[in-house]
C-alpha cells in the first residue's frame, strides 16, 4: 500500500511566554475563506487588540487553554513562561496527537519580534524538526500575524479596500519594534494577502512617531503587549497563503529576529 501524502500544516509560536500551536488539514486550509476565517474562528475582534482609541488593553483576557476551530483545524495556547524550553517538545507530541510528524506537508513559525529566548527555542525546534522531516519551514513574523489578526475583520466586510495597520510592541531600551502593513486583495488570484509597507524594525521611539507621521493614516493602531500566542492561527494562515503560491523555503533559510541584542 503507498503511504499516504503529507496533508497537514503546523505553526509554532514562541515569541511570548505562551506558547501557541495550531494545526490544520491543507484541504481544509485551501478551502476556507482565509481573509476572515482565523479571526471569526477564534472568535476575536479588533477590540482584543490595543488600538489608537484603545491603548493599554492587552491581550490576555482572551487566552484559552484550546479551541476547536471550524473544519479540521485546531488550536492550542498553554501561558508557559519560561518553563517553555523545557516542556515544548512534550506539548508538540500531546498537540499532534492522533496524527504523527509524517503527517505533516510543512512547519511554519513566528520568528520575532518578541520574547529573545523564546523566539530562539521556537525557531531552534521547528529548523529541526523541518530538517529531519525533510519539509519546507515558513518563518512569519510576529508583528505580521498581529497585523493580519487585526486587519482580517475589516478587510472582509470590504474586501476590495485595503486596510493599512501599523502595529509595534515594546523593545529593549525604551525602543520599539514596529512595522506597518497593508491587507489587500491579491491581482494575481484574488486572494487576501499582506504587504509590508514598513518592514519589522526597530525605532526610537521618536523614529516610529516620524514614520507613522510619513504615511497616510493607517486605518487601524495596534500595540502588542500579552497574550500573543493566539496569533499562531495567523501564523498558520500567512503560510499557507505562501505555499499557496508555490513557496516551499528551506529550513535552513528561516531565522530568528531579535531586533536587539538582550544584553
Amino acid at each position: 500500500m503507498t503511504p499516504a501524502s503529507p496533508s497537514y500544516a503546523l505553526a509554532i509560536h514562541t515569541s511570548s511566554p505562551d506558547l501557541g500551536l495550531a494545526m490544520a488539514s491543507l484541504a481544509d486550509l485551501s478551502s476556507s475563506d482565509q481573509s476572515s476565517s482565523d479571526l471569526s474562528s477564534s472568535d476575536l475582534s479588533s477590540s482584543d487588540l490595543s488600538s489608537s482609541d484603545r491603548s493599554g488593553s492587552d491581550l490576555s483576557h482572551y487566552d484559552r487553554s484550546h479551541a476547536d476551530l471550524p473544519g479540521d483545524r485546531r488550536s492550542q495556547v498553554w501561558p508557559l513562561g519560561r518553563e517553555i524550553s523545557s516542556q515544548l517538545h512534550l506539548y508538540l507530541q500531546d498537540f499532534l496527537q492522533p496524527h504523527t510528524w509524517s503527517d505533516l506537508a510543512y512547519l511554519a513559525v513566528a520568528i520575532g519580534p518578541g520574547s529573545f529566548t523564546g523566539t530562539r527555542i521556537g525557531v531552534v525546534t521547528a529548523r529541526t524538526l523541518a530538517q529531519q522531516l525533510k519539509i519546507p519551514l515558513f518563518g512569519i513574523s510576529s508583528l505580521g500575524a498581529i497585523a493580519w489578526q487585526a486587519a482580517a475583520p475589516m478587510y472582509h466586510t470590504d474586501p476590495d479596500r485595503p486596510i493599512q495597520i501599523a502595529v509595534h510592541m515594546a523593545a529593549q531600551r525604551q525602543s520599539v519594534h514596529g512595522a506597518i502593513y497593508r491587507m489587500q486583495r491579491s491581482p494575481q488570484d484574488g486572494q487576501a494577502t499582506l504587504v509590508a509597507l514598513v518592514p519589522d524594525a526597530v525605532f526610537s521611539q521618536e523614529g516610529w512617531q516620524a514614520c507613522l507621521a510619513a504615511h497616510p493614516k493607517p486605518d487601524h493602531w495596534v500595540e502588542a503587549i500579552d497574550g500573543l500566542g493566539e496569533s499562531v492561527v495567523s501564523i498558520l494562515t500567512l503560510a499557507h497563503l505562501a505555499w499557496q503560491q508555490g513557496h516551499r523555503p528551506d529550513w535552513s533559510s528561516v531565522l530568528p529576529t531579535y531586533g536587539q541584542s538582550p544584553v
